[in-house]
């Protein structure tokens, strides 16, 4: 059995480049998004989209600055110091919390199954995400 099958929560730490954030994430399903539009294309992000239940925010809040565009509901928040964008609230689940996969402690990609989702044709491709 891999670990997207485990339906045991697992906690994960993480955080930006330099340290100053830092969070902690319950994950019940490895699952991650890879989605090609053009800020997430840029950023590298994989998208693991949580409840706000099962993010805690451990440290640096005090340096988390906030980017919107387009529609202005999605809430790109990054790190002021080193400009990783650990985590946001997303357009697709603006009630929800998205962490950047690759921001987690350690090697842990291997353990999430990458799903494909085309954010270049966004109104089209979330209809079917959402389902």
């Amino acid at each position: 059995m891999t670990d997207n099958q485990i339906n045991e929560p697992v906690t994960y730490e993480g955080g930006c480049h330099c340290g100053a954030v830092r969070f902690r994430v319950v994950v019940y399903k490895h699952e991650a998004d890879d989605c090609n539009c053009s800020i997430c294309k840029n950023k590298g992000f994989l998208h693991l989209i949580v409840p706000p239940e099962q993010f805690t925010l451990l440290s640096g809040e005090h340096v988390l600055t906030t980017y919107t565009f387009n529609t202005g509901v999605a809430k790109h928040t990054f790190c002021r110091i080193c400009g990783i964008h650990a985590f946001y609230r997303p357009r697709s689940h603006p009630d929800q919390i998205d962490v950047n996969l690759r921001c987690l402690d350690g090697d842990v990609i291997s353990r999430f199954k990458i799903i494909p989702f085309d954010g270049a044709n966004w109104e089209e491709s979330i209809k079917s995400f959402r389902q």
